[in-house]
C-alpha cells in the first residue's frame, strides 16, 4: 500500500524515487487500528525481523534482491501485505488503481 502512495505521490530524481518524510511518509493515510490488528501486525513484523535473523550472514541488499530473496522471507512480506491490505478494505484488491482510490478515500478522510 505504502509503495503504491509513495510512486503516486512522490517526485523523481532521473528514474528513481525521491522519498521525503513531509511528502510521503507524514501524508500517508492509515485508517484507524484496532487492538487486534495491531497486534497481528506486530506479530507479522517480528516473523519477518526472525526470518531475516535466519540469514543474518546476507546483506539487506542480498536478502531483497527480488531475483534471489529466500522463499520464506518473501511470504511472511506477502502475508504482511495481506494483513495491511486487509486494514483498507475486507476483500482483495484486484489492481494497484484500486489501491490507490482506496488511499485517497483515506487521505480525504484524514484532511477532514
Amino acid at each position: 500500500m505504502h509503495m503504491v502512495w509513495v510512486k503516486t505521490i512522490a517526485g523523481k530524481l532521473e528514474e528513481r524515487i525521491r522519498y521525503t518524510s513531509a511528502i510521503c511518509y507524514n501524508t500517508f493515510p492509515v485508517p484507524k487500528l484496532m487492538k487486534a490488528s495491531i497486534f497481528k501486525l506486530n506479530e507479522s513484523a517480528f516473523k519477518i525481523l526472525a526470518v531475516r535473523e535466519s540469514y543474518s550472514h546476507l546483506s539487506l541488499a542480498q536478502l531483497y534482491d527480488p531475483e534471489k530473496m529466500p522463499f520464506d522471507l518473501k511470504q511472511a512480506h506477502k502475508e504482511n501485505d495481506s494483513l495491511v491490505e486487509k486494514l483498507y478494505k475486507s476483500s482483495d484488491f484486484k489492481t494497484d488503481e484500486e489501491r490507490l482510490e482506496r488511499l485517497f478515500h483515506y487521505y480525504e478522510t484524514m484532511l477532514n
